[in-house]
């Protein structure tokens, strides 16, 4: 099985005619994702790869049934973006643009509180279920079905560890790139939730990095699940002298006082198997 999407998600692409939106969908497309319309608006009867285009996300969702979408808009159109593909009752929305506004993402999840729709990201490399659906811009070519299920703060490190987990022999149900931005939709709580309730992930891999306190409330979470699944958790920025300021955004929300070795303590206190490096992921996982 798998988390969010699968080989019956239908979706439509916000901004379908950009550059970067053409490539990627293209993939997907090639991939074997259910792409059934994009959005531009200006653009609607038109069609651009193979698929219509229309002015606005409600629009398409009436037309096509669509319940997912990934957007390829600059950062500062997502609130709007997003409020529209809340509107239209949208399930899921990815989100790829890096450095949304705060206040645009204060606004955004106040909406989406009250909405069924999901956000994934800012900054994202999206979601993919290997062999059925890729929403984003996940080099597809790495990833295989299994039964490990993968969340991650880190995009580049995201690959890294579907890599690992091919070296142990093993593939993925779903691996979600949570975002870099300080702040962004769903979480590890939430994704990791979604691998509990997920028959077929047998295990979790899960990748955080400095900033934020997002690895502590997943910790706590953890910790008050009565049969947990096996997550094995790499933090990066060990190396990194106390107090540095790595660039990441949510760095700023703890000032650099919560170190990399905090977050493994937490991870470790609540009984998730922490690994110093990312190339152990798949010795742990053989051990299971």
């Amino acid at each position: 099985m798998s988390i969010l999407i699968d080989s019956s998600t239908k979706a439509i692409c916000q901004g379908v005619t950009g550059t970067q939106a053409t490539f990627h969908v293209r993939k997907s497309l090639d991939y074997g994702t259910k792409f059934v319309g994009g959005v531009t608006p200006g653009k609607g009867g038109s069609m651009h790869l193979g698929l219509p285009v229309y002015n606005t996300v409600k629009e398409a969702v009436s037309e096509t049934k669509a319940n997912s979408s990934v957007m390829y808009v600059p950062a500062q159109f997502v609130k709007s973006a997003v409020i529209e593909a809340a509107e239209a009752e949208l399930d899921l929305v990815v989100c790829i643009a890096d450095s949304v506004p705060l206040k645009d993402m204060l606004e955004i999840n106040s909406v989406l509180k009250g909405s069924k729709t999901k956000l994934i990201g800012p900054n994202t490399p999206g979601i993919i279920t290997p062999g059925q659906a890729r929403l984003g811009i996940f080099p597809e070519n790495i990833h295989s079905a299994g039964n490990i299920g993968v969340v991650s703060r880190s995009s580049t490190l995201t690959y890294e560890a579907v890599i690992e987990i091919s070296r142990a022999g093993m593939g993925q149900t779903t691996v979600v790139g949570l975002g870099d931005d300080m702040l962004i939709g769903i979480d590890f709580v939430d994704v990791i939730e979604k691998f509990h309730q997920d028959p077929e992930t047998k295990a979790i891999v899960m990748i955080g990095q400095m900033g934020g306190m997002f690895e502590e409330v997943a910790a706590d979470f953890y910790k008050s699940l009565k049969n947990p699944k096996p997550i094995i958790a790499f933090v990066a920025g060990s190396i990194i002298p106390f107090g540095h300021n790595m660039g990441y955004a949510g760095d700023i929300m703890t000032g650099g006082h919560i170190s990399a070795q905090d977050k493994k303590d937490a991870l470790n206190d609540a009984g998730i198997i922490v690994v110093d490096n990312i190339n152990e992921i798949h010795l742990r996982l053989q051990e299971l």
